[in-house]
């Protein structure tokens, strides 16, 4: 891993998309009926060796995630999920074991799981004590068995404890030489299936007097275009109205900065698939956030979605004047 990643403060996060269609063939009793359980994904290993990466790869494929989830709690989570009806198909846990009795829970679980006929997988992140001392140096932070030692001494501790677990994992994965886009790679290849991953795409309407939105990746500049402001009778409107896009789009280069502007996404949007990139915003701005990026916006965003892209659109300033 070359890329540096907060392992310990991270949020727990969940998401639940795509995984109705989803289901390991197994099922479980449930008072009167008998629902499909859920396939579970445990995510383990070195503090610093990507276990963050790994669970947000997931995430990005429609698994319902939770981060750092007490071990006695995942039957429990099982349970819950299926009894969703098939709204959680598919769960990934994120653990850590910083504690004799916190590792003795978690084959408590696997063995109540097991018993179950609960179908589980353990991924197991590794990495070589070098690769794990320079992240912690770093990003300035101790490993979280250190103590009053050194990063080594903690290094060693958590190994000591995992050591078994690592024998059980179905797969493991040593991210010494890895970075970032490598690593979700292989994760991609072993839970993807044949499917390519998606690109979702937020297209972000604004205007530049408001300042540009923070989380753009791709800004667009409609300010090239003339204003529908100065014109009496479509001041009052927006973008949205059909003579204000009509007028946007009769004016010299527009049409052509749609076709092109659409061309050079399909180029980047290969990009990010190759690269991991799951998500990106593009903001289409002009003066106010009302007449032209309006109109482009709108185009823009249904061309991306003809071309296979999942789109979000945003109006982020317009009825702010």
């Amino acid at each position: 891993m070359t890329e540096h990643e907060n392992e310990h403060g991270h949020d727990r996060t969940d998401r639940a998309d795509g995984a109705a269609d989803v289901s390991t063939g197994t099922s479980i009793e449930t008072g009167d009926s008998t629902v499909a359980i859920p396939e579970l994904v445990i995510i383990s290993g070195m503090s610093g060796a990507g276990r963050s990466t790994a669970a947000k790869c997931l995430e990005d494929l429609g698994w319902f995630v939770v981060d750092n989830l007490p071990p006695a709690l995942i039957p429990t989570m099982v349970e819950l999920g299926a009894r969703s009806q098939g709204n959680v198909a598919r769960i990934a846990v994120v653990v850590d074991v910083r504690g004799r009795r916190f590792f003795d829970n978690l084959r408590e679980s696997l063995a109540d799981l097991e018993s179950k006929g609960v179908t589980r997988r353990i991924v197991f992140l590794e990495s070589s004590d070098d690769a794990l001392v320079r992240r912690f140096e770093s990003v300035r932070r101790p490993h979280p068995l250190q103590g009053d030692g050194r990063i080594v001494d903690g290094i060693e501790a958590e190994r000591d404890l995992l050591r078994e677990l690592r024998g059980d994992a179905d797969l493991v994965i040593d991210t010494s030489s890895l970075n970032v886009h490598e690593l979700r790679a292989k994760m991609d290849a072993q839970f993807a299936g044949d499917e390519e991953p998606e690109l979702r795409a937020t297209v972000m309407s604004f205007g530049f007097k408001y300042g540009l939105p923070v989380d753009a990746d791709l800004v667009v500049d409609c300010r090239f275009l003339p204003n529908p402001h100065w014109v009496p009778e479509l001041r009052p409107f927006t973008g949205l109205n059909e003579e204000v896009s009509a007028y946007v789009f009769d004016q010299p280069g527009a049409k052509e900065f749609l076709n092109q502007y659409t061309e050079l996404l399909q180029l980047v949007a290969a990009g990010y698939r190759r690269e991991g990139k799951r998500y990106v915003t593009i903001a289409v701005g002009c003066t106010g956030g009302k007449h032209r990026s309006v109109a482009m916006s709108e185009k823009l965003a249904a061309r991306l979605a003809t071309e296979g892209i999942e789109t979000v659109l945003v109006h982020r300033d317009m009825g702010r004047e």
